[in-house]
Order: C-alpha cells, then sequence, then structure tokens
C-alpha cells in the first residue's frame, strides 16, 4: 500500500475511534516545503461535519495517529494538519517494490474493456502534425488507461471513401502515365497526395478559364469538367462500377502502406481498423427503429433528422434526402458495430480535433436516445491545433507540415546536437542513429505531451532538443546518468537491510517515486498524459537535486552505497515506465 493510502486507513479509524463516525471523503496533500511534515492532511471539510473548530478536530486526529500508526510527528497549520512519517515506513516501502521493474502499473486488468479510437485520416494525402497530436494521445493515453488496470482496444475509423479520394483516381488516370510509388521512389501516401494537389491546380486553372468566358464564379466552381468528372467516377463507385472499385482498391492500397510506414516511425498501433466504406450505411438500421420509436423525424423532403432543441442543442441530420448517409449517421452505426465486435466495450473515447465538439455532443445524445446504456461512458478526447513558429517546416502547399518531414527533421536537430556534445564515441553508426531517433521522437512526444489536450501548441523542435527544463531530453539524460551509475559499481551490494536514518533528500525521492500509481490514476481518470509528463519531469528533478546533494558511489557506508545504487535503479525503472507510457524510449547513453 502506498502512504497516502495508509494514511487514510489511519484516519479513517481515528474517526472511527474519536469520534465514532465514518468519513471515507478525506483530503490528503504534499506537505508544502516551508512546514515540517510528508503528508497533509486538509482539516476544513470536517468542521460541519463535527460541528468543532480544525484545531481541536487536528490535534486530536494527530494524537492518535502518533499513538497507532507509523505517524512519529505532527504540527497545526491553521486547519492543516501536517504529519511527519516514521523513516522505517519509507524503507519498507522502498524494499517492497525495488525489484519491480513493472512498478507503477497495476497487476489486475479489469473484465471491462474501453476502446480508444485515434488517427483517422484521409486516404488522399500523408499525415500532417495535426495527426502526430492526435496519434500521441490516443496511444498515450491507450498505454495509461491499460497501466491503471484497464482492458484496452486501439482503433482507428478511416476515411477512405467520398469525393477526396475520386479527385486522386481522376488525377492519376490522367496525368500518372502508369506510374507508382515503387517506379517514382515514394512513400504511397506521398504519391497518392500528389495527384490531390494535381487535381487541385487542374480545377483551379479549368475555374479561370469558365470566368473569361463569362461563366460566374459560383458557377464554374460547380461546373469545371474534371469536378464533374470527379462526381460522376464518386456515382460509379457508390453503384459498384468494377473497374472505379479496382482503381481505388490499388490507390488506396498504396496509401495504407504509407501509413503503416508512418505509424511504425512514430511508435503506435493499433488493434482494429474500421474503414469509412464499410460503415457508411451501417447507421441507416438505427436510423430506421429510431423514426420508428420517435427519437427522429422525417421533413417533407425525406430528409431524416433528430430534434435536440429541448437539450440545448439544434436539429441535427441523419439521412439525406436521396437516402444516402451523412457522418453522423457512420457514427451512430460505427459505435454500435464496435460494441458488436467486442461485446465486454462499456466505453469509447474518441480522439478528435476540438472542431468537432459539437458532433460528439450530438453524436453521444443520440446514442443515449436510442437507448444503448453504454452511451453514458463515452468521451471525446478534444484536442487544440498546433503550430510551428516558422508556420511550416517542409510543407505540402505551404499549409500542411508533413508528419514524416517533421520527424526526420526531429531526428536530424537530435543528431546535431549529439555530435556537438560528443558523447557517444565508441557506438557504431547503427546505435548512434538508434539514439538519434529515440531522442529526436521523445522530444516531439514530451513537448506535445506535456501540455493538457485542450491547449493549443506552438511547437518549436529546436527547443523540444534541449538537455535543461521541462524536455525529454533532460528527463532521457537523467537516465542515462543512472545508468552510468549502475555501470561504475565496483563494489558487492550489501545484502543487509538499511537500518540508518534516512537522509531528507532520500526521504523525497522515494515519496516522489510512491506518487507515480496516483500520477497514472489521475491521467487515466482525467483523460490527461500531461499528468504522467509533468509526474516523470518532477521525479527526475528530485533525482537531480538528490544525485548532487549526496555521494552514491563514494559514500564511505557499504550499506549506504548499496541503498543509494538501489534507489537509483529504482528512479532509472521508474523512469522508464512513465516515459513508456507517453510513447517515449530511454537510451543508456545520449
Amino acid at each position: 500500500m502506498h502512504i497516502q493510502e495508509i494514511i487514510k486507513n489511519s484516519i479513517m479509524d481515528a474517526f472511527e475511534n474519536i469520534f465514532q463516525i465514518n468519513f471515507d471523503t478525506i483530503e490528503l496533500q504534499e506537505t508544502k516545503k516551508e512546514f515540517e511534515g510528508d503528508v497533509t492532511v486538509v482539516v476544513f471539510p470536517l468542521v460541519k461535519e463535527l460541528k468543532m473548530n480544525p484545531k481541536e478536530i487536528a490535534k486530536k486526529i494527530g494524537d492518535y495517529l502518533v499513538k497507532s500508526s507509523s505517524v512519529v510527528s505532527y504540527n497545526i497549520v491553521s486547519g492543516f494538519l501536517n504529519l511527519s512519517i516514521a523513516d522505517e515506513y519509507y524503507l519498507d516501502f522502498f524494499d517492497s517494490i525495488k525489484d519491480n521493474s513493472d512498478y507503477g502499473f497495476s497487476d489486475t486488468i479489469s473484465d471491462e474493456a474501453i476502446m480508444v479510437e485515434y488517427s483517422s485520416p484521409n486516404t488522399n494525402k500523408p499525415l500532417h502534425l495535426g495527426h502526430i497530436r492526435n496519434n500521441l494521445l490516443g496511444y498515450s493515453m491507450s498505454e495509461i488507461y491499460k497501466a491503471s488496470g484497464k482492458k484496452v482496444y486501439k482503433t482507428q475509423i478511416i476515411n477512405d471513401r467520398g469525393i477526396h479520394i475520386c479527385k486522386s483516381m481522376i488525377a492519376w488516370l490522367d496525368y500518372g502515365n502508369g506510374e507508382t510509388p515503387a517506379s517514382t521512389n515514394l512513400k504511397g501516401d506521398k504519391f497518392v497526395g500528389d495527384y490531390y494537389i494535381k487535381f487541385d491546380e487542374i480545377y483551379k486553372k479549368e475555374v479561370e478559364e469558365l470566368i473569361k468566358i463569362g461563366t460566374s464564379e459560383q458557377e464554374a466552381k460547380q461546373n469545371a469538367p474534371i469536378l464533374l468528372r470527379a462526381k460522376e467516377m464518386l456515382i460509379k463507385w457508390e453503384s459498384g462500377d468494377k473497374e472505379v472499385v479496382d482503381i481505388w482498391k490499388k490507390m488506396n492500397g498504396w496509401v495504407y502502406e504509407g501509413f503503416e510506414e508512418t505509424y511504425k516511425n512514430l511508435g503506435v498501433d493499433f488493434d482494429s481498423y474500421y474503414y469509412e466504406s464499410d460503415t457508411y450505411l451501417l447507421g441507416k438500421e438505427f436510423i430506421s427503429s429510431g423514426l420508428k420509436s420517435g427519437v427522429f423525424y422525417k421533413k417533407d423532403d425525406g430528409s431524416v433528422w433528430c430534434d435536440l432543441s429541448e437539450d440545448g442543442l439544434d436539429e441535427k441530420i441523419v439521412l439525406r434526402a436521396d437516402g444516402t448517409a451523412v457522418y453522423m449517421t457512420q457514427d451512430i452505426g460505427t459505435a454500435v458495430q464496435r460494441v458488436k465486435d467486442c461485446p465486454d466495450i462499456n466505453s469509447m473515447v474518441y480522439t478528435v480535433g476540438n472542431e468537432q465538439d459539437y458532433h460528439f455532443k450530438v453524436l453521444f445524445l443520440i446514442l443515449k436516445k436510442l437507448g444503448f446504456s453504454w452511451s453514458e461512458n463515452l468521451f471525446h478526447l478534444s484536442y487544440g491545433m498546433v503550430d510551428l513558429p516558422s508556420g511550416k517546416m517542409k510543407s505540402r502547399e505551404g499549409t500542411v507540415v508533413d508528419a514524416d518531414d517533421l520527424m526526420q527533421e526531429m531526428t536530424n536537430t537530435a543528431k546535431e546536437i549529439s555530435k556537438n556534445l560528443g558523447k557517444l564515441e565508441g557506438l557504431s553508426e547503427d546505435e548512434k542513429n538508434n539514439v538519434y531517433k529515440i531522442v529526436g521522437l521523445g522530444a516531439l512526444k514530451y513537448y506535445i505531451l506535456k501540455v493538457d489536450p485542450k491547449k493549443r501548441i506552438l511547437f518549436d523542435p529546436k527547443e523540444s532538443v534541449d538537455f535543461q527544463g521541462n524536455t525529454a531530453s533532460f528527463i532521457q539524460y537523467s537516465y542515462a546518468r543512472i545508468q552510468s551509475i549502475l555501470n561504475g559499481i565496483n563494489f558487492e551490494l550489501s545484502k543487509d537491510k538499511y537500518d540508518r536514518k534516512l537522509e531528507d533528500k532520500e526521504k523525497e525521492l522515494i515519496k516522489q517515486i510512491d506518487l507515480f500509481p496516483s500520477a497514472i490514476s489521475a491521467a487515466a481518470s482525467s483523460h490527461n498524459p500531461a499528468l504522467v509528463a509533468n509526474y516523470v519531469y518532477d521525479l527526475v528533478k528530485s533525482f537531480n537535486s538528490f544525485y548532487q546533494s549526496l555521494p552514491i558511489l563514494k559514500s564511505a557506508f557499504e550499506d549506504k552505497k548499496t541503498f543509494r545504487v538501489e534507489l537509483s535503479k529504482l528512479v532509472g525503472i521508474t523512469i522508464k515506465n512513465a516515459l513508456s507510457l507517453l510513447g517515449i524510449g530511454v537510451v543508456d547513453r545520449m
């Protein structure tokens, strides 16, 4: 059990014995550094319950805890009870976890699963900077949910149909001359994306030519020949035209190969894939049943709507007049299908940008009205945009930052800094390149994940690879320092239990390690990986203070050297485990 759990149980016992009441809403905090103590009990909420002044309550609890628990002393500041915990507790706790390589992670898994959706790209262009934040958030939260004891399924919905992919198909047929990703040495997603851009170039030229001969701009945009051909192709695709479907499958196949390469480099994965081409009709049966039950209604033109005005929202179309599906139709069907595919799902998390906040409010409300009990446990992991100081790095049309280009730029930045530091001598080129990639991508991931998802980010590649401050490089460097300590052991570790009085820096470090499971639990319940990122940063700051203040390998006492080496090792394990929840690796040398 962890310190706060033990103190909470002791206080509940105190309430029962002193005041003869059961009270489990106890608020504990870490004691502020200007006061003596390890854990602080917030007494104010108890005043109303006990009808006593806070100092009297605090004194009674403090006296009881000193007699009956691991509390050795206490002090009272206003309505706060500061408790000092015996060193023996910290040492016993340390001994119980020091050899646990999975420290912090729950060893029990829930029977009920949570499904996390992230990425969800279009098949007409490569993944970009926005997708990076999406993927990092979705993957990290999946790992955090798992570490907190939940069963997790990772999934995505791929937008693989519609006019956008037809535009790429038309441009490739007209201007591709039989080229393929293999013949041009391009990743498949970039290859197809280039033809989407080509379509746009031709479309704009045709619009200009129509305007020159007297066509209005609105009519020109609607009747450009290449756009009409793309619309015609979409109709053929929806009717199952074999030639069009074959081209669609071929080009999407190229894109999927490109996506998989990007996912592998980014270090994210999925348990299942859903495709819009399969799911865009799925919701229709639920629209039909919802019409019968009164959840939906039909307008005179035949379109189907849901009136959410009584719920503070607007009317929402769920089926067009011609009977074709809209995004809402698809999302209703996909949600239901996922629960059918994985019956143990009782909640779903949708990782989607904040421009879709309203869409998900509507979706969740409609699913609730349709009678699905699991709709109460749906969550939209909404996030803000990511910008670069320059506005672009290497981009498509100067507006979209390509994910592969950004990852390569981060690796190159790490390589440049590492070379200047000159600390990788003796490593092979492959080993060096592995360090550059782990450090570069770690900088990117941490910079994005340390920020609350709701906030917009200004991402500075150079600033992110900094060996000082709240960066992955600073944290990874501290891990590498610990490995250097472990590799420098030239004595036999003592097997005797360390029974000396703990130094303040040692106790502080154990207290910080003790908080790791709580940080995971808080991150899972608030859907916020920044809590894990900021936890590990605080841990590293505490370790560096310990490292700079106390001798480790040069201590005069064998048992003290052993204890500090083992404490450093546990810090390394905790750093590695915390970073793994953010999808970030560690290296032994930097």
